[in-house]
């Protein structure tokens, strides 16, 4: 009796290893609890290492060697496809190539409200020579002075800016979100649909900025949902609609999309992670490094924020800052050139 129950726990173990490895082959990625527990693949490699060191412990009583052997075969097996898996996205890298002139640079940085001054963030930009910026959970008014601090500095950006309930005085900054756009790209402007949230992302929202002349990529600042129980539904509808935003055509998505490449491995087309738009931090070695929470290692934390760009761009390198500001949520920067120049 004993040796059969070993057998169907080690069954059970070896099932439960495969869904959290794979969830998408089971099509259990966007499922509640599974979300939740494969948002960081580094923590639950550990936990396959965790078990593994207990059930090599108990190989040393004679009655359980069998049944440890397995469980341990089993956990060092998911352990390590996780391991290879990572490697294929690639656990860090911190470098950016020069700039050059046809080059764009792209930041996202969910600032937590007011966690990260106008001047922390305009001296990133400046640093990083950003030409693009997505603000999820950041007011207009820092946009405004952010845009001030950068023509004085001789860099001028246009601000653009979507606020999900305009007429609650006083309201959190999480239903705010704020682009700044180089001017040396040109004149941009915010579609009516993401400012009246005809359409747009459910709770907290995005904003598609589209150039006004026709020339150059339109500019989606991402904000979804976090997927907590109650709001799984809304979350994977969020995750449509970003995707809905990468057809044909330039686009560059940027911002925080409360989701890992696991969680939109049903999202994507023709080759692409959400829509047509690819991933730049996985493209380029960085797509396993955590964004979320900044409180973390950034192995240890999860990828949730993001910049794509459809195959027009390519990425060409990304960095994910250490300095949180004071946010939640960790920066990102990529380098964008047009493909095939």
């Amino acid at each position: 009796m004993l040796r059969l129950v070993g057998i169907l726990l080690t069954v059970l173990f070896a099932i439960a290893t495969a869904v959290l490895v794979w969830p998408q082959f089971f099509h259990l990625e966007l499922t509640f609890p599974i979300t939740q527990i494969i948002a960081s693949r580094i923590a639950l490699a550990v936990a396959f290492l965790v078990v593994a060191l207990v059930a090599a412990l108990l190989l040393l009583a004679r009655p359980l060697r069998g049944f440890a052997a397995s469980i341990l075969v089993v956990a060092l097996v998911g352990a390590g496809s996780i391991g290879v898996i990572g490697a294929t996205r690639g656990y860090g890298s911190d470098a950016l190539p020069q700039k050059t002139d046809e080059a764009v640079r792209v930041l996202t940085w969910n600032t937590a409200g007011a966690a990260v001054s106008a001047d922390t963030i305009a001296g990133v930009i400046a640093d990083q020579q950003i030409d693009v910026v997505s603000l999820p959970e950041t007011a207009e008014e820092v946009g405004e002075q952010i845009a001030i601090m950068m023509r004085d500095a001789g860099r001028p950006m246009w601000v653009h800016h979507v606020n999900i309930q305009p007429d609650v005085p006083d309201g959190p900054q999480a239903w705010q979100t704020t682009i700044l756009i180089s001017a040396d790209l040109g004149e941009y402007s915010v579609i009516d649909s993401s400012l009246d949230g005809s359409s747009n992302t459910g709770s907290v929202p995005s904003a598609v900025a589209m150039p006004v002349d026709g020339t150059g990529p339109t500019i989606v600042a991402v904000h979804a949902v976090a997927p907590r129980q109650g709001d799984m539904s809304q979350w994977r509808s969020d995750l449509e609609w970003i995707a809905d935003q990468c057809p044909e055509g330039e686009f560059i998505l940027a911002g925080d999309f409360n989701a890992t490449l696991d969680h939109m491995a049903s999202f994507g087309i023709d080759g692409g992670t959400m829509g047509r738009c690819i991933d730049a931090a996985a493209s380029t070695g960085n797509g396993m490094v955590g964004t979320w929470p900044a409180s973390l290692p950034h192995l240890a934390g999860a990828p949730i924020d993001h910049i794509m760009s459809s195959p027009e761009w390519q990425a060409t390198g990304t960095l994910v800052l250490e300095d949180a500001g004071g946010s939640d949520h960790r920066a990102i920067v990529a380098q964008l050139e047009p493909a095939g120049r």
